[in-house]
């Protein structure tokens, strides 16, 4: 199997002729409008739910913690994900969205920028983050919340095209 992986890596964006990770050389692209959006899901006790809802969690305001670290997250996307360009992001919305019925949370980013390459990393990276945090922020409610179902909903722009989850 190696050697097939070997064979095919002339053909991996990522490996130079040496078969080394490599930051993938865009400049020759033009820049275009690029937009991701991403979702994450926070799973918890009705209990702790309630009182993150009601305001009462002992680190204070979850929901606006969690927001503002993911949009500071998805700028600092270059310096997590090893292979990643440092983009010029233009745009960076964390929306958290009680789901009573989980209970818990559904965290939704969206990255746009004017560049060659597209955002859809800066999107996973602010609902993980954002994610993370809210975990951070009620652990003291509930060691057991459970972070799930972090996924690329869609993108626009780009060679490989627009892409949307199914379902």
């Amino acid at each position: 199997m190696q050697d097939n992986f070997l064979a095919n890596s002339a053909e991996l964006t990522h490996l130079d002729d040496h078969s080394q990770a490599q930051m993938v050389d865009v400049s020759a692209k033009m820049p275009t409008i690029r937009e991701a959006v991403a979702v994450a899901k926070v799973r918890m006790l009705p209990e702790t739910f309630a009182a993150i809802q009601a305001g009462n969690a002992p680190k204070g305001d979850v929901l606006a913690t969690a927001r503002l670290a993911g949009i500071m997250a998805a700028k600092q996307t270059a310096t997590l994900i090893p292979l990643c360009h440092p983009l010029p992001l233009q745009k960076i919305t964390v929306e958290i969205t009680p789901v009573p019925q989980l209970p818990g949370y559904q965290i939704q980013s969206t990255v746009k920028t004017k560049a060659e390459t597209g955002v859809e990393m800066e999107a996973l990276t602010a609902v993980s983050v954002a994610a993370l945090t809210l975990y951070d922020m009620a652990k003291a409610l509930e060691k057991s919340i459970q972070i799930e179902s972090i996924q690329l909903v869609s993108k626009t722009g780009g060679k490989s095209g627009d892409y949307s989850s199914p379902g």
